[in-house]
């Protein structure tokens, strides 16, 4: 007996076998390309850029330019007025306003702007980063966070920063006082012998008396080979130096009432030679040796402060190993401060005013960055490249003559004389002199002839002051100093009713004069103002002081610090940039007016009106 078999079921139900197969097999091509495709387009390799080869291109050296212009005969000099136009001496410059000299501002207590401009340099930093500086962030202990007065002692803001170095220099041991947000960016910190009042006012915050405060600085130490030195400092009250989290130098006050050393831990100094010779005010520490591996960075970090009020410094100078230094009056080497750039002119003006000569150099030594410069140069003392030479002819005055306009519709060319009654008088190309009646000549050639006939004007000097102190210590018995609080100006009338309806441009100058040099000025101010003298305005112009100039004056080790008012000059100038009017209160300022106008406010100059350093205090220590 046949049996039956059972019946075999397709792939599909409903589909013939034929037709499934041969869908397997398409579905398995696609899905093999699919493969293929994806590994293809991973398995890819990416484009590789190649930069050019660097290109050798020629560099051209820059040279200062310096255009000379001939001066036309000088009036001769006054106290009052000038009867006789007179050329610039050069191109229409305006110069920078002064923007902040505070106590600490541009060369210190030289004189400063009751709210200093943070651009400024001091001695405790700039208001911008360069990007290899140290950046400060300052704390006021008798403020809470919020800037409210507490009450604090001088052992109470010792105690505070004892705790403040116990916690591993933490911020947040201290977060409970107030934090100034306005930072300062230094590359050094040479603070010589000045008043405690110069740090509130450097970091924007007058209104701290100079006592109980501290910065705190944080950054890189790096040089661009291996090195071996250390540390020479003197703390008045407060310098400490951690390098990796470790003190390498303690050089705060010896104190055993206050206890100011232990604000540096138990760090103890094994230099040679240590506490054997005068930097600043007392004598200074040594610390431990440092080696830097070439180009790898570590941390560093500084601290500054005051704790009683009264005088303030910090000087922090370095020793290489092996190197030999030029000794000073104490037989011992003048070593160069610690910087992380170059000395700019505006910095060594800020440190050199109270710098004893000798005690540290300002511009030689290492430059602690990641990369070398030449050896002995220095931004300060480059000497200015030489200015190209004119070319021919540069100094001839240039051509007076024009084309004047009749009434009739002629012209001629003629060089304008002068204006007698109702007739202009003007000179031909072949020297002949004529007489024109004002009234045929076109009304630019009016105009040119108004322009070329300036009335005299009377120039007067405003200059007031007011006497306050400033109070900078509750701890020691001392007299605050004396600060004049001085504003400049000027005054101008026109002696005649004739019309003149052209713009004028009125400046003044205000010079302060060192103490310890007479024969060292510093522009204490430059203000610029327009007018145009109309009926309407009587033909009178006040030109008033814009911000008030503080002038201290007082005794600090032995000497009169400081500096007085002393020159002041006045320029009218009319628009063809020609001197109309001036007031000088000292001739050499007005004969030297070219290389004066090259001058920034808060710079030092002499009678030669070129830029010099200020003379710094003598020792009286030694």
């Amino acid at each position: 007996m046949i049996k039956k078999g059972k019946k075999t079921k397709g792939v599909v139900k409903g589909a013939p076998s034929g037709f499934v197969v041969s869908l397997l097999v398409h579905a398995a091509a696609f899905l093999l390309a699919g493969m293929l495709v994806v590994f293809t387009v991973h398995q890819k390799e990416e484009t590789k850029f190649v930069p050019p080869k660097p290109v050798d291109r020629p560099k051209m050296k820059l040279k200062k330019p310096k255009v000379k212009v001939k001066k036309t005969a000088k009036p001769k000099p006054t106290t009052r007025i000038v009867t006789k136009v007179k050329r610039a001496s050069m191109p229409d410059i305006q110069l920078p306003e002064m923007s902040g000299m505070a106590d600490g501002l541009v060369g210190d207590i030289g004189g400063f702007e009751l709210l200093p401009d943070l651009q400024q340099m001091t001695v405790f930093g700039g208001g911008q980063t360069i990007g290899n500086d140290f950046v400060g962030t300052f704390y006021d202990f008798k403020r809470d966070r919020a800037g409210r007065p507490i009450p604090m002692s001088d052992v109470q803001f010792v105690d505070a920063m004892i705790k403040f170095n116990s916690s591993g220099w933490k911020p947040s041991s201290i977060s409970r006082y107030y934090r100034s947000p306005n930072k300062r960016y230094a590359t050094s910190f040479m603070m010589p012998p000045i008043r405690s009042s110069v740090a509130p006012t450097a970091f924007n915050e007058a209104d701290t008396i100079g006592y109980a405060w501290m910065v705190h600085y944080k950054g890189k130490l790096v040089y661009p080979e291996d090195i071996k030195f250390r540390f020479w400092g003197m703390g008045d009250d407060i310098l400490a130096v951690r390098v990796n989290g470790e003190i390498v130098l303690n050089a705060c006050w010896e104190d055993n009432n206050r206890g100011t050393y232990l604000i540096g831990g138990k760090w103890v100094s094994n230099a040679t030679k240590n506490r054997q010779f005068y930097m600043g005010n007392n004598l200074a520490w040594g610390g431990d040796w440092i080696e830097l591996k070439a180009g790898e960075p570590v941390d560093m970090e500084v601290i500054v402060g005051e704790v009683p009020g009264g005088t303030f410094c910090s000087m922090l100078t370095v020793e290489v190993e092996d190197a030999e230094y030029e000794n000073n009056r104490q037989s011992r080497g003048i070593f160069p401060m610690f910087k992380t750039a170059e000395t700019t002119h505006d910095l060594a003006d800020a440190i050199l005013e109270h710098l004893v000569p000798g005690e540290a150099d300002v511009f030689k030594g290492p430059i602690f960055r990641d990369y070398l410069v030449p050896e002995n140069t220095n931004t300060a003392v480059v000497a200015e490249q030489e200015a190209e030479a004119p070319e021919p002819g540069a100094e001839e005055e240039p051509s007076k003559m024009r084309l004047w306009t009749l009434n009739n519709g002629k012209t001629v060319e003629a060089e304008y004389i002068t204006k007698i009654g109702n007739d202009v008088v003007l000179r031909s190309a072949k020297g002949k002199q004529v007489k024109v009646p004002v009234a045929e000549v076109s009304a630019e050639d009016i105009d040119y002839i108004q322009i070329s006939n300036p009335p005299k004007f009377s120039v007067d000097f405003l200059r007031s002051s007011k006497q306050v102190f400033i109070e900078t210590t509750p701890y020691l018995n001392e007299t605050p100093p004396r600060v004049l609080e001085w504003t400049f100006g000027a005054k101008l009338k026109q002696e005649n009713s004739m019309a003149y309806d052209h713009e004028l441009k009125v400046e003044y100058y205000a010079f302060g004069q060192q103490y310890l040099d007479a024969d060292k000025y510093k522009l204490l101010d430059h203000q610029v103002a327009h007018f145009t003298p109309t009926a309407e305005n009587k033909r009178a112009f006040r030109m008033e002081g814009k911000r008030a100039v503080q002038l201290m004056d007082y005794d600090l080790m032995d000497h009169r610090r400081g500096m007085r008012v002393a020159e002041s000059l006045v320029l009218v100038t009319d628009v063809r940039g020609e001197i109309v009017a001036y007031n000088s209160t000292a001739n050499w300022l007005y004969d030297n007016l070219e290389t004066l106008q090259e001058r920034q406010v808060g710079q030092f100059l002499d009678k030669s009106c070129e830029r010099v350093y200020p003379t710094g205090p003598k020792p009286t220590r030694y």
